[in-house]
Protein backbone atom coordinates (compact mmCIF):
# COMPACT_ATOMS: atom_id res chain seq x y z
CA UNK A 1 0.00 0.00 0.00
CA UNK A 2 1.24 3.72 -0.92
CA UNK A 3 2.73 5.50 2.35
CA UNK A 4 2.01 8.20 1.08
CA UNK A 5 -0.06 10.61 -0.72
CA UNK A 6 2.26 11.70 -3.27
CA UNK A 7 1.95 12.14 -6.91
CA UNK A 8 4.99 10.43 -8.81
CA UNK A 9 6.14 12.73 -11.23
CA UNK A 10 6.09 12.31 -14.70
CA UNK A 11 5.81 14.02 -18.11
CA UNK A 12 2.44 12.23 -18.73
CA UNK A 13 -0.58 14.69 -18.93
CA UNK A 14 -3.14 13.36 -16.01
CA UNK A 15 -6.71 13.81 -16.94
CA UNK A 16 -9.02 13.53 -13.99
CA UNK A 17 -13.24 13.44 -14.33
CA UNK A 18 -15.02 14.21 -10.90
CA UNK A 19 -18.91 15.15 -10.08
CA UNK A 20 -21.80 13.29 -8.66
CA UNK A 21 -22.52 9.70 -8.87
CA UNK A 22 -23.68 7.97 -12.07
CA UNK A 23 -22.25 10.84 -14.38
CA UNK A 24 -20.46 8.65 -16.96
CA UNK A 25 -16.69 9.16 -15.54
CA UNK A 26 -15.77 5.57 -15.82
CA UNK A 27 -17.14 5.56 -19.53
CA UNK A 28 -15.72 8.63 -20.36
CA UNK A 29 -12.35 7.53 -18.75
CA UNK A 30 -12.18 4.14 -20.43
CA UNK A 31 -13.58 5.59 -23.85
CA UNK A 32 -11.25 7.93 -24.28
CA UNK A 33 -8.05 5.62 -23.15
CA UNK A 34 -9.04 3.14 -25.73
CA UNK A 35 -9.57 6.50 -28.00
CA UNK A 36 -5.77 7.83 -26.91
CA UNK A 37 -4.64 4.48 -26.88
CA UNK A 38 -3.23 4.58 -23.41
CA UNK A 39 -4.02 3.62 -20.16
CA UNK A 40 -6.72 4.85 -17.15
CA UNK A 41 -7.25 4.58 -13.46
CA UNK A 42 -10.10 3.25 -12.42
CA UNK A 43 -11.88 4.64 -9.42
CA UNK A 44 -10.58 2.69 -6.41
CA UNK A 45 -13.07 4.01 -3.93
CA UNK A 46 -15.91 1.79 -6.15
CA UNK A 47 -13.31 -1.52 -6.41
CA UNK A 48 -13.30 -0.74 -2.05
CA UNK A 49 -16.56 -0.10 -1.47
CA UNK A 50 -17.49 -2.82 -3.65
CA UNK A 51 -15.49 -5.55 -2.02
CA UNK A 52 -16.57 -3.94 1.36
CA UNK A 53 -20.27 -4.36 0.72
CA UNK A 54 -19.68 -8.20 -1.27
CA UNK A 55 -18.07 -9.40 1.69
CA UNK A 56 -19.79 -7.67 4.92
CA UNK A 57 -22.58 -5.95 3.58
CA UNK A 58 -21.59 -2.87 4.71
CA UNK A 59 -21.41 0.76 3.67
CA UNK A 60 -18.77 3.52 3.91
CA UNK A 61 -17.52 4.90 7.03
CA UNK A 62 -14.89 7.94 8.26
CA UNK A 63 -12.29 5.17 8.80
CA UNK A 64 -12.17 3.83 5.27
CA UNK A 65 -11.29 6.95 2.90
CA UNK A 66 -7.82 6.96 4.00
CA UNK A 67 -7.29 3.69 2.95
CA UNK A 68 -9.31 4.58 -0.28
CA UNK A 69 -6.95 7.38 -0.84
CA UNK A 70 -3.98 5.29 -0.23
CA UNK A 71 -5.53 3.06 -2.89
CA UNK A 72 -6.25 5.53 -5.45
CA UNK A 73 -2.94 7.48 -5.23
CA UNK A 74 -1.36 3.61 -5.66
CA UNK A 75 -3.11 2.85 -8.59
CA UNK A 76 -2.77 6.25 -10.48
CA UNK A 77 1.02 6.43 -9.66
CA UNK A 78 0.77 2.77 -11.38
CA UNK A 79 -0.74 3.56 -14.32
CA UNK A 80 1.15 6.76 -14.77
CA UNK A 81 4.07 4.45 -15.47
CA UNK A 82 1.71 2.57 -18.68
CA UNK A 83 0.65 5.32 -19.75
CA UNK A 84 1.13 7.14 -23.13
CA UNK A 85 1.34 10.89 -23.49
CA UNK A 86 -2.35 11.10 -21.45
CA UNK A 87 -3.48 8.93 -18.19
CA UNK A 88 -7.17 9.52 -17.95
CA UNK A 89 -8.18 9.23 -14.31
CA UNK A 90 -11.81 7.85 -12.87
CA UNK A 91 -11.71 10.31 -10.15
CA UNK A 92 -9.28 11.75 -7.76
CA UNK A 93 -8.84 12.76 -4.38
CA UNK A 94 -10.56 15.75 -4.95
CA UNK A 95 -13.37 13.87 -5.74
CA UNK A 96 -13.15 12.01 -2.42
CA UNK A 97 -12.37 15.38 -0.11
CA UNK A 98 -15.57 16.66 -1.65
CA UNK A 99 -17.59 13.45 -0.71
CA UNK A 100 -15.88 13.77 2.98
CA UNK A 101 -17.38 16.80 2.88
CA UNK A 102 -20.73 15.84 1.70
CA UNK A 103 -21.19 12.88 3.85
CA UNK A 104 -19.18 13.90 6.97
CA UNK A 105 -18.92 17.37 7.02
CA UNK A 106 -15.12 17.45 7.26
CA UNK A 107 -12.05 15.89 5.95
CA UNK A 108 -9.04 14.04 6.77
CA UNK A 109 -6.25 17.32 6.54
CA UNK A 110 -3.63 14.87 5.15
CA UNK A 111 -6.33 13.39 2.20
CA UNK A 112 -7.12 17.46 1.83
CA UNK A 113 -3.48 18.68 1.27
CA UNK A 114 -2.67 15.53 -0.86
CA UNK A 115 -5.98 16.53 -2.54
CA UNK A 116 -5.16 20.29 -3.33
CA UNK A 117 -1.95 19.71 -4.02
CA UNK A 118 -2.22 16.88 -6.87
CA UNK A 119 -1.92 18.68 -10.50
CA UNK A 120 -3.76 17.47 -13.37
CA UNK A 121 -3.63 18.75 -16.84
CA UNK A 122 -7.09 19.19 -17.20
CA UNK A 123 -10.15 18.63 -14.99
CA UNK A 124 -13.38 17.58 -16.15
CA UNK A 125 -16.68 18.32 -13.82
CA UNK A 126 -19.30 15.92 -15.49
CA UNK A 127 -22.80 17.36 -15.23
CA UNK A 128 -26.14 15.01 -14.22
CA UNK A 129 -28.02 15.03 -17.09
CA UNK A 130 -27.24 11.20 -17.90
CA UNK A 131 -29.62 8.82 -16.83
CA UNK A 132 -29.31 7.31 -13.06
CA UNK A 133 -28.57 3.71 -12.97
CA UNK A 134 -29.16 1.93 -9.45
CA UNK A 135 -26.73 -0.42 -8.17
CA UNK A 136 -24.94 -1.42 -4.54
CA UNK A 137 -23.42 1.99 -3.71
CA UNK A 138 -25.02 4.51 -5.18
CA UNK A 139 -27.30 6.14 -3.03
CA UNK A 140 -28.44 9.37 -4.09
CA UNK A 141 -30.65 9.59 -7.31
CA UNK A 142 -32.46 12.99 -6.39
CA UNK A 143 -29.45 14.67 -4.73
CA UNK A 144 -27.42 14.84 -8.28
CA UNK A 145 -27.73 18.25 -9.27
CA UNK A 146 -27.40 19.47 -5.39
CA UNK A 147 -24.27 17.08 -5.12
CA UNK A 148 -23.02 18.97 -8.69
CA UNK A 149 -23.62 22.17 -7.10
CA UNK A 150 -21.73 21.59 -4.03
CA UNK A 151 -18.81 20.06 -6.32
CA UNK A 152 -19.15 23.28 -8.39
CA UNK A 153 -19.20 25.24 -4.67
CA UNK A 154 -15.84 23.66 -3.24
CA UNK A 155 -13.43 23.85 -6.80
CA UNK A 156 -14.52 27.38 -7.11
CA UNK A 157 -13.58 27.84 -2.93
CA UNK A 158 -10.15 26.39 -3.71
CA UNK A 159 -9.43 28.28 -7.04
CA UNK A 160 -9.11 24.81 -8.93
CA UNK A 161 -9.97 24.80 -13.03
CA UNK A 162 -12.46 22.60 -14.49
CA UNK A 163 -14.50 22.17 -17.58
CA UNK A 164 -18.11 20.95 -16.97
CA UNK A 165 -19.00 18.50 -19.30
CA UNK A 166 -22.89 17.94 -20.65
CA UNK A 167 -24.50 16.19 -23.02
CA UNK A 168 -24.59 12.64 -24.64
CA UNK A 169 -21.79 10.41 -24.27
CA UNK A 170 -20.59 11.22 -28.01
CA UNK A 171 -20.76 15.04 -27.10
CA UNK A 172 -18.95 14.84 -24.15
CA UNK A 173 -16.33 12.91 -25.96
CA UNK A 174 -16.03 15.23 -28.78
CA UNK A 175 -15.78 18.23 -25.64
CA UNK A 176 -12.91 15.93 -23.75
CA UNK A 177 -11.45 15.78 -27.50
CA UNK A 178 -11.25 19.15 -28.35
CA UNK A 179 -10.12 20.60 -25.13
CA UNK A 180 -7.10 18.31 -25.13
CA UNK A 181 -6.38 18.51 -28.58
CA UNK A 182 -6.84 22.43 -28.96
Amino acid sequence: METTLAQRDSPIKRIAFVGPECTGKTTLSRTLAQQFQTVWAEEYMRTYLQHKWDTQHLTCTWDDLLPIAHGQVLLENKRIQQANEYLFCDTCLLELMVYSYLYYGKCNPQIERAALTHRYHTLFLTYVDVPWQPDDLRDKPHERESVFAFFEQHLNAHGIQYHILKGSLEERIAQCTKKLTA
